[in-house]
């Protein structure tokens, strides 16, 4: 999976942010700050071992943040989007038309990876007017 992110300068300080994750860390560089990034989401996961890339881009102040994995990486995706816009795993069940919240909880918890147009579902469902959200599988 493949996140887009952001690095600017503010004040004596770099940040890194990966809007979609609703993540952002600071490092006194850009490479300290690319490598908080990357520490940010294996301390969230709880998972030190995850293969994560971050690499800045070739032009302007954009990187990627890449994991093989793409369960880990989808079920965080889910769990920030779902709680920034304050739903519960039962609301976001409901408006997938699920009988359970377990319907919606599997892709969360990392049980179960969704396809593409599954994700776009269920990002739908988390945020109706989303708009797309720029990550592919990899």
């Amino acid at each position: 999976m493949r996140l887009h992110g952001t690095l600017m300068k503010s004040g004596r300080v770099w940040l890194a942010e990966v809007p979609d994750l609703d993540a952002m860390t600071q490092g006194k560089n850009r490479d300290d700050a690319l490598r908080m990034i990357k520490a940010w989401v294996r301390d969230i996961l709880g998972r030190q071992d995850l293969p994560i890339l971050v690499e800045p881009e070739s032009k302007g102040d954009g990187f990627t943040l890449t994991c093989p994995e793409a369960g880990p990486m989808v079920a965080l995706l889910l769990r920030r989007k779902r709680e920034a816009a304050g739903l519960s795993l039962a609301e976001v069940a409901v408006r997938l038309g699920a009988k359970s919240r377990n319907a919606y909880a599997r892709y969360e918890q990392g049980q179960a990876v969704p396809t593409l147009e599954k994700l776009d579902q269920l990002l739908t469902a988390i945020e109706p007017d989303h708009g797309g959200f720029l990550l592919t599988c990899g």
